[in-house]
């Protein structure tokens, strides 16, 4: 038996992306004409069979809702996994958990995969890789054939479903607040590049707390990492010679990171330099010294996300149904880092 063809090998026969192979079977006016005949053409020469989506929502339900996370590196993430598993096991459900690797390509076909009758509906958090495209189109697709969508953590406002988050600035503000009070002025950040929206709106948080407490806001404060592979280098170059006495860090990642970078640069934590992370996982808790961090509360965000992905399920759909934002609110552990 012929195995069956998927989107990947469509595109890599035809040297085009994933995206454009989607979007033309879809008949997308965003994708030129020949180039649309050519991907059909050859989809129907090898007979390929694209998701149905509708016709899976008309038949039994599977009592399996999918999870689609960006990465595993963090511990946050296997926290909101463990959130969604407890309450979708109460309920009768299972899940299947997929890894898109930050890569947009590989969310699109686990979305396809997942999509293609082996769950109800989605709980998921965008890749790094998405939000730089801005390419949401086979959610929009997902959602727009009537499968529910619930979207935690990494949010855009072009995709209309429900969400789980936190308030991304107030829980920076509370680090830099905190810091402050502590009698720390000349205070440094370590996030992501501004496409992934947690560390955009974590930065937003630092500059605003600063200004409302009247410091000086200097740019040689501020670095935005792209490359995660490489964040250790990069923070070490960063704070080389950098007269900082706190450091906010928009993970824990690159709040251990810091701390090694700090000792390797002959200065100590809290000591000389206080150092506050965000995400309250098992690296906070075992490093030394133990991080003191804002905990996003991952498991109960992924309780919210699968009670309002199986709400969602468990009734008839309204076409004037409105969408859900649940805000979850983060709190601030104090730990060795910080303490002096």
């Amino acid at each position: 038996m012929r195995p069956k063809l998927t989107l990947k090998q469509i595109a890599r026969e035809l040297e085009v992306s994933i995206s454009t192979v989607s979007k033309a079977l879809k008949d997308s006016p965003e994708i030129g004409e020949d180039t649309k005949q050519k991907i059909k053409a050859f989809a129907k020469l090898y007979n390929y069979k694209p998701n149905n989506i509708a016709l899976s929502l008309k038949n039994k339900k599977t009592k399996t809702i999918g999870i689609i996370i960006p990465e595993i590196v963090h511990h946050f993430f296997t926290t909101v996994i463990s959130g969604v598993e407890q309450v979708a096991n109460e309920l009768g459900y299972n899940v299947i958990i997929c890894l898109s690797n930050n890569s947009f390509d590989r969310e699109v076909i686990n979305l396809e995969m997942l999509a293609n009758g082996s769950t109800d509906g989605f709980i998921l958090s965008l890749a790094k890789e998405t939000m730089q495209k801005e390419d949401y189109h086979h959610l929009l697709e997902v959602i727009s054939q009537g499968m529910p969508v619930v979207l935690f953590d990494r949010v855009v406002e072009e995709i209309h479903c429900d969400k789980v988050i936190i308030d991304d600035v107030l829980g920076a503000k509370k680090a830099i607040n905190y810091l402050v009070d502590k009698g720390r002025r000349k205070i440094g950040i370590i996030s992501t590049v501004d496409y992934v929206s947690v560390g955009k709106l974590r930065t937003q948080g630092y500059l605003k707390a600063l200004e409302e407490h009247g410091l000086e806001i200097e740019k040689s404060r501020i670095l935005k990492i792209e490359d995660m592979d490489n964040s250790q280098s990069e923070i070490d170059a960063f704070l080389e010679g950098k007269d900082l006495d706190a450091i906010f860090a928009v993970n824990e990642l690159f709040a251990t990171h810091t701390i090694k970078a700090l000792h390797r640069q002959g200065k100590k934590v809290p000591e000389d330099v206080s150092v506050i992370g965000f995400t309250d996982g098992e690296l906070s808790k075992n490093f030394i010294p133990a991080l003191t961090t804002v905990s996003q509360h991952g498991e109960r965000m992924g309780a919210e996300a699968a009670r309002l992905l199986i709400d969602k399920l468990e009734h008839k759909p309204d076409e004037n149904e409105s969408y859900k934002t649940v805000i979850v609110e983060t709190s601030l552990i104090e730990r060795d880092s910080t303490k002096v």
